[in-house]
């Protein structure tokens, strides 16, 4: 009897031990998730559904112990989102930043709308601190795509 408890005992250990590698494994060798999503209009239920997926897309991977790196591009009229005068959304912004870990999160802002509103404007436009300033939006996303990315037009 002491002999069949020690083999059932060693048989759980090795088939929890087997789940447990695999379960890590499979984690580690997990396709990476990038996705790159797309504002270009200055509609503040727009960017909030933007956040919206944002927020689901890291719970999401985060609950399954996967990373997920997401990156927003504001360009043409949906800059406003990352606008640090106009932004109706900073505020979420900041939130998603500061919560995304272990995944993340970026904003990027086109660096040819905001030379355009400049100019518009007649004074500097400043970004929102959570976002980086890129050379063109449509470049960064045609980039994004050829480096495997998905690409999501809310």
């Amino acid at each position: 009897m002491r002999k069949l408890t020690q083999f059932a005992t060693a048989i759980i250990v090795l088939v929890a031990g087997a789940i447990f590698t695999t379960g890590a494994h499979a984690a580690e060798n997990a396709k990476p998730h990038r996705i790159a999503i797309q504002v270009d209009q200055n509609d503040p239920a727009l960017m909030n559904l933007v956040l919206n997926n944002v927020s689901n897309l890291t719970e999401y991977y985060n609950s399954k112990g996967e990373d997920v790196q997401i990156e927003v591009v504001a360009y043409g009229p949906g800059l406003n989102m990352l606008r640090e005068d106009r932004s109706p959304v900073k505020d979420r912004i900041k939130s998603i930043k500061q919560s995304s870990f272990p995944s993340t999160v970026n904003f990027s802002a086109c660096g040819n709308t905001k030379k355009g509103m400049e100019k518009a404007e007649g004074h500097p436009v400043q970004i929102i601190p959570e976002a980086s300033v890129v050379p063109a939006g449509v470049v960064r996303l045609s980039e994004r795509q050829e480096q495997g990315w998905s690409y999501i037009r809310p």
